[in-house]
């Protein structure tokens, strides 16, 4: 069975001046010493390039000095590309294709020019096909796409503007714990209402953030992650689901996602349930995406996640503790790596003041797209495997 043994974080959020390949670097090296290893050790590197370039891609390898690796390849899978690589890593080194493998993922889209929301809104503006019909239609950003989403959601299952504030308020409380977060000022409901509209339902504190920086992991062997520096994470299970919801009425577009499918696959990969995960790491680009995929999971019924934000449940002190470092809406927005970081930090046992005491069961999500894709990780201490 595999294990992550190494984690590699830069800085992270108004990072100018690096481009994205200096922060892979860094983060694959800091990854490698985190473990106890050296680059010379790594025998795999699977690479997640982002939307600003220059993007990451294969050259990475020559120019990190890498030589003769036995598993070398980029994909994305947008945000849920960190929960594929982390599998295809596992895979690799449970058949002995690769026996170290580093999972990276950087990007720039901030400049001190222009917001990080201008990098993701010119993407958006740059569609073909289907997808520029719905730009000539108004939808000139992910935002738009994601507020259809959440409207249909709320309306349908009467999910109040409050239970949204809750998520992002419970968040910030944990995100306040956190010394990597970027957004530490307390926040309350009252402040949540206040912020901007983006586009109706999402007001701003509804919106994760957009940062600089990069992240990585290392995969080997559970054997091997034994006599290295950091207490193993075991990878016990993983799933993708790429639905791709179609926009039209009749379909489930909003109102359950990927999740449900993915879920369940890494959850019956690990011979667990939703009532054996002690820490929850959702994908959070939206407070939406947040409720939807907890119940997609099965941790609560459809349209109930709402009461249970509200109800502090998912906040620090609640039984259902979710995205302790405060996630992408008041920590650092990397991806699927934003969620994967904290998972294996909390599991670890090495999160400091946020960390859940119940902590050797965790599950991972990763989001992409208009909720067109995405992958699930069962992660464990080696006490529960």
């Amino acid at each position: 069975m595999a294990a992550i043994a190494g984690l590699g974080l830069t800085e992270v959020g108004k990072v100018f001046g690096r481009t994205s390949f200096e922060l892979a670097a860094e983060a694959v090296d800091l990854a490698a010493r985190d473990a106890g290893l050296s680059l010379a050790d790594v025998d795999g590197l699977l690479i997640n390039p982002a939307l600003t370039a220059p993007a990451l891609d294969l050259t990475l390898a020559r120019r990190m000095g890498l030589r003769d690796l036995r598993m070398l390849t980029q994909l994305t899978a947008y945000g849920a590309s960190a929960g594929v690589m982390v599998a295809q890593a596992a895979q690799a080194v449970d058949s002995g294709g690769a026996d170290v493998v580093a999972c990276v993922f950087a990007d720039t889209p901030r400049s001190e020019a222009s917001s990080g929301a201008d990098a993701y809104r010119a993407t958006s503006l740059q569609a073909r096909g289907v997808r520029s019909a719905e730009t000539a239609a108004g939808l000139t950003s992910t935002t738009h796409r994601y507020a259809l989403a959440a409207d249909r959601y709320m309306s349908t299952f009467g999910v109040t503007h409050d239970e949204l504030g809750a998520v992002a308020v419970g968040q910030r409380q944990w995100a306040e714990l956190n010394p990597v977060a970027a957004m530490r000022k307390p926040l309350t409901l009252d402040d949540y209402h206040a912020s901007r509209w983006v586009v109706e339902p999402l007001h701003l504190l509804d919106c994760c953030l957009v940062s600089n920086g990069g992240a990585a992991v290392i995969v080997t062997s559970a054997e091997r992650a034994r006599d290295l520096r950091q207490p193993p994470v075991r990878v016990r299970g993983w799933g993708q689901a790429h639905p791709a919801p179609p926009l039209r009425a009749g379909s489930t577009f909003g109102l359950t996602t990927g999740a449900k499918a993915s879920g369940r696959a890494a959850l019956a990969m690990a011979g667990l349930g939703a009532s054996d995960i002690q820490v929850r790491e959702i994908y959070d680009c939206y407070t939406y995406t947040v409720l939807v995929t907890l119940e997609d999971y099965g941790f609560c019924a459809p349209g109930e996640a709402g009461a249970l934000a509200a109800s502090g449940a998912l906040a620090p002190g609640g039984d259902l503790p979710t995205n302790t470092g405060g996630g992408q809406l008041s920590s650092f927005y990397l991806w699927g790596m934003t969620p994967l970081h904290e998972a294996v930090t909390q599991v670890r046992g090495q999160a400091g003041r946020r960390q859940v005491a119940a902590h050797d069961t965790a599950i991972v999500s990763g989001n992409g797209g208009i909720l067109e894709h995405h992958s699930t990780l069962v992660l464990t201490s080696e006490a529960a495997a």
